[in-house]
């Protein structure tokens, strides 16, 4: 049978990008459709224009710490509309280098949703139906709202980016990465925020001392954090929203921020019996090798479930390529995945948390908490973490947590340690950077606990 196209891919985020541009080098005929806008939620809605708020965030802190060094500082308020014109700018100008790239390497784009007529056609809502040997869908995730009175009225985090002007007051409801990130972003921005979270501690599956930290500095730093606190109701009143909370202390916010969750975006691409396995939390089932339970059907990122990350959906696209047009058969490792939290302090992270560690064997736990040098020096009660979690069996480290400005640069430099199975003993031979934060990390050489 002839096809149209080699491959056809649904989403053009970042995994599908990629796999397009690197299935096209080998040859094939490929063609890609994203119905909104090319980069996905990682270029559009999410990382970049997220990172860009963070470095925003940073600066009235900055501020003061230049003060206690000596400088005059002279600074006038946030302005948030010349900040977000600029950063509308360089999304566009991001997307426009995403369809650059996939024109350069000859990849055909069609600006409209697409659809699965079966197992090998894909048709377009301008009318269009392409045949293709291979589909692979990356049509990502998207956020959701709680079923509850009034949910309508509040935002979700692709909304951030929109605001015309930054409300006075806002409630954030999660106590997810998300939730977080952007409780201290808004913070830091001059934003009075609120963040009600129904469990017992913000960023649930980290490791309990890092994320305790994270919290103390949190609500130090101006966040009004409550735990063990859900919402029933919101209520527009007077410009605003009165919210009803489960402790009964109503309270009104110029804005209510929903950070609750993130579901797979596998709705209407007429997958439905086709064969095609859903997961109960709308996820497309795949094997190792990306493939669903149709051979000739693929998915890649987020709406597979799997470990929700950007460079997890780029090297997901590229094993698929290896496997399907390379003939060499590449299964996905996700195993010991480094990432950061950029909350104020970021979070660096890889392996197992101290709690997950103890459950499956005999472990060292090596930490260290203290006052910087450049925040000790102006006055500043911040501190950092350094955390290290090791198999009292084979003394190879099995997590490493580390609190810190700039914690997401280390563990990327950590993380490769710790993926060739570095021991503590490797970790006690290099040589400290002084004076640095992470010289903790080769220097720790008492267990603080044993279990």
């Amino acid at each position: 049978m002839t096809f149209d196209y080699d491959l056809f891919i649904i989403g053009g985020g970042s995994g599908g990008v990629r796999a397009a541009r690197v299935a096209a080098e080998t040859g094939a005929r490929v063609a890609l459709a994203e119905e909104s806008r090319y980069g996905g939620t990682c270029v559009i809605r999410g990382c970049v224009p997220k990172k860009l708020m963070v470095f925003a965030s940073e600066f009235p802190g900055e501020m003061q710490t230049a003060k206690a060094y000596g400088w005059t500082v002279h600074a006038g308020g946030f302005d948030w509309p010349a900040f977000r014109t600029q950063l509308h700018a360089e999304l566009d100008r991001l997307e426009g280098v995403y369809r650059k790239l996939l024109k350069n390497s000859g990849v055909a784009t069609y600006d409209a949703h697409a659809r699965l007529s079966d197992a090998h056609t894909v048709t377009l809502s301008s009318g269009e139906s392409f045949s293709a040997k291979h589909i692979l869908i990356a049509t990502g995730g998207a956020p959701v709202r709680p079923d509850l009175p009034g949910a309508e009225h509040g935002i979700v985090s692709d909304d951030i980016f929109q605001f015309e002007t930054l409300p006075r007051s806002i409630l954030i409801i999660g106590g997810g990465y998300i939730a977080c990130e952007f409780a201290c972003i808004l913070n830091g921005l001059g934003v009075e925020v609120t963040q009600y979270y129904r469990g017992a501690q913000i960023l649930r599956g980290f490791d309990d001392e890092a994320r305790g930290l994270v919290s103390e500095e949190m609500i130090e730093s101006g966040i009004d954090l409550k735990l063990g606190t859900n919402i029933l109701s919101i209520t527009p009143e007077d410009g605003g929203y009165v919210v009803k909370p489960t402790h009964g202390d109503e309270k009104q916010f110029d804005s209510v921020f929903f950070a609750t969750g993130r579901k797979p975006n596998s709705e209407g691409l007429g997958l439905e019996g086709l064969g095609v396995g859903i997961g109960r939390g709308a996820q497309i089932e795949v094997s190792e090798y990306s493939q669903t339970a149709v051979p000739s059907i693929y998915a890649i990122g987020d709406v597979t479930d799997r470990a929700n990350l950007t460079p997890v959906a780029i090297r997901e696209g590229m094993a698929f390529v290896e496997t399907v047009f390379k003939g060499n058969p590449t299964p996905v490792d996700h195993h010991l995945i480094p990432t950061a939290i950029f909350t104020q302090p970021e979070i660096g992270t890889i392996g197992l948390s101290e709690e997950a560690a103890r459950d499956i064997e005999p472990i060292e736990v090596y930490c260290t908490s203290f006052k910087p040098m450049k925040s000790n020096f102006a006055g500043s009660v911040d501190r950092v973490l350094m955390k290290l979690v090791v198999s009292q069996a084979d003394r190879r480290v099995l997590g490493c947590h580390i609190v810190a400005p700039g914690a997401g640069e280390m563990i990327q430099m950590a993380g490769i340690a710790i993926k060739m199975g570095a021991t503590k003993e490797d970790f006690d031979r290099v040589c400290a950077v002084h004076p640095t934060i992470s010289e903790e990390l080769v220097t720790m050489k008492t267990p603080v606990r044993t279990t």
